[in-house]
């Protein structure tokens, strides 16, 4: 039989140091000495693509706020409508965000016409069937606030749709200026 080992014992405690050692890399130094400012351009307001984007956010947003008052979720074509609004509503607003603070000078690695044209490309294309859709789904109910809704939802979104046609040309328009450089 072995004898029993004895437990370990503790180190006994270090004396505390007062002296504190920092390090810090040059890409959180280039991250916040880039990033301490925003820059924003006002212009982009008054440009035509501009113009378009804020018309896309208020009518994308009357488009999912009309449907979203309704009963649509009876009605499985209006879940699509509301899906395609809302998401580009979101997107766009986020886009304008990047626009107008002039985010996309911080980050050269994005191709941002690139970007800029597949977005406005898709957000036509599907715009354009939810519009289909909502246009053919709408129905005349007695007694209901639905038909009223669905029809101008289903105008606006129209609209839109011809507004995400006008930024995609613009963009096209700007991703071949680019490419031919």
């Amino acid at each position: 039989m072995e004898p029993p080992v004895p437990p370990p014992q503790e180190p006994p405690p270090r004396p505390r140091s007062h002296t504190v050692t920092t390090t810090s890399s040059s890409f959180t130094a280039n991250l916040s000495a880039s990033s301490s400012t925003l820059a924003y351009d006002r212009e982009f307001l008054r440009t035509l693509p501009g113009l378009l984007m804020v018309t896309e956010i208020v009518l994308g947003l009357l488009v999912w706020t009309l449907i979203a008052g309704t009963e649509y979720f009876l009605y499985p074509a209006f879940g699509w409508v509301m899906f395609v609004a809302v998401f580009y509503w979101v997107l766009t607003v986020f886009f304008l965000i990047i626009y107008m603070t002039m985010t996309y000078t911080r980050i050269p690695q994005v191709p941002w016409t690139t970007v800029g044209l597949c977005f406005n490309g898709s957000a036509f294309v599907l715009y354009l069937i939810a519009a289909i859709v909502d246009a053919s789904s709408v129905t005349e109910e007695p007694d209901s606030h639905n038909y009223n809704s669905w029809a101008a939802s289903s105008f606006f979104a129209f609209v839109v749709t011809s507004c995400y046609a006008g930024n995609t040309y613009f963009s096209f328009i700007s991703w071949r200026s680019r490419t031919l450089q």
